[in-house]
């Protein structure tokens, strides 16, 4: 029985590596990384006669990808770990990497997948599946990512893109300094109520918005009877398998709110094309990086706004706002807080008007002030 259940595991363990992992431990041998490159590609060709069937929007395949690719790695090892009872750490190991990937980038695609779902009406799926699937990431892979169900709909929906990073958004972060770890400590643990769901429901509450306080409430009460089940069922396992999860989640949702409203002007306070930041970058996953292009035109599918980002160019300008090269928000987050290197954003920054070096820093540090704001 032992031998059976360290097998289960090392299988389980081994499959959620996903493409990255099981490209790099195939590629090293001949065969079987062409033997792995031949079922990726019929992998690959499945997944999008499928998305044609079951999706309201082929394009969203990428999504679909993820779908599939989280319920057949975490879904059973989380399983599995469920009826073992006693932790086990090459569970919890394979786990971590199925969700969040080697490299984090599955959770920054699973990310963008369930803050893009939060858009659309009736989620990815078409009618005929929606009855099952509907919401998929945000309503059921969310209880493994430590993400409170509604909270997509309702806070991102209907509270930060009512406020667009104002002073009113539980996100904003103008008050803080933006280029110091010490501040950005505070924010994080300011930003846990979010993530909880408290303050939003506060928000909700103090404007008399029932309809989203009463969706935000229910999604509250089951995350937390989740949370409760497990740690009932086993204490450890609710640490390692809920618990920790939940706080990834605050510290990654922390640090995309930090960066993606960071570069507030004290003269356009309330002018969101002026503090939301553009990132262009070759990975860009359902292109995240086009936050403005988002915030503009939230309904817009996500493959249009490269498009989006030249018929709004010229209002761009008239703002200041920033865009930069080479970069994604997390890349971003690293250089502007963690290691302060604005000579290299002063580098990746692309200006609307011819720029030197200096001339780059000294709007860099205007725009990352803390300030005082007269409308505050």
């Amino acid at each position: 029985m032992a031998l059976a259940s360290a097998g289960v595991i090392s299988l389980v363990a081994l499959l959620s590596f996903g493409g990255y992992g099981a490209a790099m431990i195939l590629g090293r041998v001949r065969p079987l990384r062409n033997a792995y490159q031949f079922l990726s590609r019929a992998y690959d060709r499945l997944l999008d006669q499928l998305g044609k069937e079951v999706l309201q929007d082929s394009r969203d395949t990428p999504a679909l990808r993820l779908m599939v690719s989280l319920s057949l790695s975490a879904i059973p090892i989380f399983l599995i770990q469920l009826v073992l009872g006693k932790p086990r750490l090459l569970l919890a190991i394979a786990f971590y990497i199925s969700l969040y990937g080697l490299k984090f980038q599955r959770f920054v695609r699973m990310f963008s997948a369930k803050h893009l779902e939060a858009h659309r009406r009736q989620g990815y799926f078409s009618e005929k599946y929606d009855r099952i699937f509907g919401r998929y990431v945000e309503f059921f892979l969310g209880y493994l990512y430590g993400n409170v169900p509604e909270l997509d709909r309702t806070v991102h929906v209907r509270l930060h893109h009512r406020e667009n990073g104002g002073f009113d958004d539980t996100a904003e972060s103008r008050d803080y300094d933006r280029t110091s770890r010490l501040d950005f400590l505070w924010y994080l643990s300011n930003n846990i109520w979010t993530v909880l769901g408290i303050a939003p429901y506060a928000y909700f509450k103090a404007r008399g918005d029932e309809e989203n306080r009463g969706r935000l409430l229910w999604g509250i009460a089951r995350y937390y009877a989740y949370f409760g089940a497990v740690a009932i069922y086993d204490w450890r396992i609710g640490i390692m398998f809920v618990l920790v999860p939940l706080l990834c989640m605050n510290f990654i949702t922390a640090i995309t709110a930090w960066v993606q409203h960071a570069f507030y002007d004290s003269e356009r306070p309330e002018d969101y094309f002026a503090h939301t930041v553009t990132v262009l970058n070759q990975v860009n996953f359902m292109n995240e990086g086009y936050h403005l292009c988002h915030h503009h035109r939230a309904g817009l599918h996500w493959t249009e706004m490269p498009i989006h980002l030249e018929r709004i160019r010229h209002s761009m300008r008239e703002s200041g706002s920033l865009v930069f090269r080479d970069l994604d928000f997390m890349g971003l987050f690293l250089e502007l807080t963690l290691l302060r290197r604005m000579d290299v954003l002063a580098e990746k920054l692309v200006p609307w008007e011819p720029m030197n070096h200096e001339q780059r820093l000294a709007l860099l540090a205007k725009r990352t002030r803390v300030g005082t704001y007269s409308l505050r």
